[in-house]
């Protein structure tokens, strides 16, 4: 079972897929979001959270104060289940629940309307690179000028092409075999892509 951390529905339980997703741990949310806040990235935050699973990082941003969370799932049982856990946070914090969208997260993105201010991307480990690039770009067009988006792969996965969608990446942290990458827009973004490599991360200690 996993619980929310902190804020308004601190405590609240949330109901995990059977199979077919792959929770993020309490140890790199509390991480996470500890960072995020750090940043003043989650108050009145509109934030996307894609291939949701059960909802957790999307709804404990709601949770921080987040202002909005739409929460995208293609699996049908999963997408039930992150309703309820919607709901169960709403509950507890009195606030709206997150939207959630039961589809694939291209199919989403080819309609969303956004800006949005803060995305989780936690794709399935095997999801090859080629897609993953194509969800950055399609992504791009929906951010915020200040946006942050966090991805959580493999650790022994190569960075996503955050350069091909005008991203770059600011942070990036390991915890055992899971990898968060942090990336913001481009400064030299010119609407389609970066021109040449993605910059270096940072180290983990320097703030955005």
């Amino acid at each position: 079972m996993t619980r929310i951390i902190a804020g308004g529905a601190r405590g609240a339980r949330l109901e995990v897929p059977g199979a077919g997703t792959r929770p993020t741990s309490d140890r790199v949310r509390e991480s996470l979001f500890g960072a995020l806040e750090s940043l003043s990235a989650i108050s009145g935050a509109r934030v996307l959270d894609l291939y949701a699973g059960s909802g957790a990082l999307g709804l404990e941003a709601l949770s921080r104060g987040a202002a909005s969370a739409d929460l995208v799932e293609r699996g049908r049982q999963a997408a039930a289940i992150v309703r309820r856990n919607a709901a169960a946070v709403a509950k507890a914090t009195g606030a709206p629940a997150g939207r959630v969208h039961e589809s694939s997260v291209h199919a989403f993105l080819q309609r969303a309307a956004g800006p949005f201010d803060l995305v989780f991307s936690d794709p399935p480990y095997d999801l090859d690179d080629a897609a993953m690039t194509a969800d950055l770009v399609a992504l791009a067009p929906l951010l915020a000028s200040d946006a942050v988006v966090v991805v959580e792969r493999a650790r022994r996965s190569a960075p996503p092409d955050f350069a091909a969608a005008g991203l770059e990446i600011f942070r990036e942290k390991s915890y055992g075999d899971t990898t968060l990458w942090w990336a913001e827009l481009s400064a030299e973004t010119d609407g389609d892509a970066v021109q040449g490599s993605a910059a270096q991360p940072e180290t983990e200690s320097q703030s955005r």
